[in-house]
């Protein structure tokens, strides 16, 4: 009788949270040992089974409307950043701030605000590449008295004077192909209305490493398996890049955002499958996940 093949199982092992999310979770948990409850401005990070986690230890998300009700409270700045009017409302109601934003993000707040600063001199314009109303992307803007022109696709940059200064930058998760992209037509666009004069363009390299580098390693992650379960929050801007990248290399890829949302069809005659998930996605939730494939599978 001939042995039935085992189904090969690998988590990615680049996969998960990055550097600034599990910053933001240890402060949490760190300051949630000595106290019962901890308030958290906006999900700690787009997962909801991680938000479920913390929130079972006493962390509990809230809205900027809800400062005005947490005089003397301690309240935790996630990873994405926020804009100093928050820093000064929250300073006006006694709040202790915990600040647990990402230093990649607070570095790219600074030079965003010097840019502002320098294309105010010139009448010029400060272009930021993300996702309209994102958490990131609002700390930005706010470093320039919400001046700056958001542009969510190649499409948005229509909106720009191609014959006025101007610094791009990009929300730290967003795609590093798609921003090239960008920056090479505001380049050609800016070069044909100039008539030969120099218009000035500068283009910042404001990316995360550590999301860039991951589309290169999940390319490859992907083609090895002939399934891949991807993890992440539904509402994650990296976790719905990434999977594009994996769908791109792997078409049998899925999205998922738990271990009930998983298809026991998937998995028929596939000898192999490989979990992968955003910089927001833990390595529990992947874990698991593998534990129900597992079991989809007896």
């Amino acid at each position: 009788m001939e042995k039935e093949k085992l189904l090969h199982i690998e988590i990615d092992k680049s996969s998960g949270f990055c550097f600034g999310v599990v910053n933001a979770i240890s402060q949490a948990e760190k300051e949630l040992k000595d106290n019962e409850v901890l308030y958290c401005l906006g999900e700690i990070v787009h997962n909801n089974m991680e938000v479920e986690r913390l929130k079972s230890l006493g962390l509990n998300t809230i809205t900027h409307a809800d400062l005005d009700q947490l005089q003397g409270k301690k309240v935790l700045f996630r990873a994405h950043g926020e804009p100093p009017e928050t820093y000064r409302k929250a300073l006006d109601r006694g709040i202790e701030i915990i600040d647990a934003s990402c230093p990649v993000v607070l570095k790219l707040q600074v030079k965003v605000r010097e840019g502002w600063e320098r294309m105010q001199q010139v009448s010029g314009q400060v272009v930021i590449f993300g996702k309209k109303g994102h958490a990131e992307v609002l700390g930005l803007v706010g470093q320039t008295q919400e001046n700056a022109i958001v542009v969510e696709s190649i499409d948005g940059i229509e909106k720009l004077n191609f014959a006025k200064p101007i610094e791009l930058f990009a929300q730290t998760t967003k795609s590093a192909d798609e921003y090239k992209i960008i920056a090479q037509e505001i380049r050609r666009r800016m070069a044909v209305l100039s008539n030969g004069e120099s218009v000035s363009f500068k283009v910042y390299n404001s990316i995360c490493g550590q999301v860039a580098n991951r589309k290169t390693e999940l390319k490859s992650f992907a083609k090895k398996y002939d399934v891949i379960i991807f993890v992440s929050g539904k509402n994650s801007s990296n976790g719905n890049m990434l999977y594009q990248v994996c769908k791109s290399a792997n078409s049998h890829s899925y999205f998922i955002s738990s271990p009930s949302e998983l298809v026991a069809d998937w998995l028929k005659g596939v000898d192999s499958v490989g979990i992968c998930g955003a910089t927001s996605t833990p390595l529990w939730l992947m874990e698991r996940v593998a534990d129900r494939i597992l079991m989809l599978n007896k």
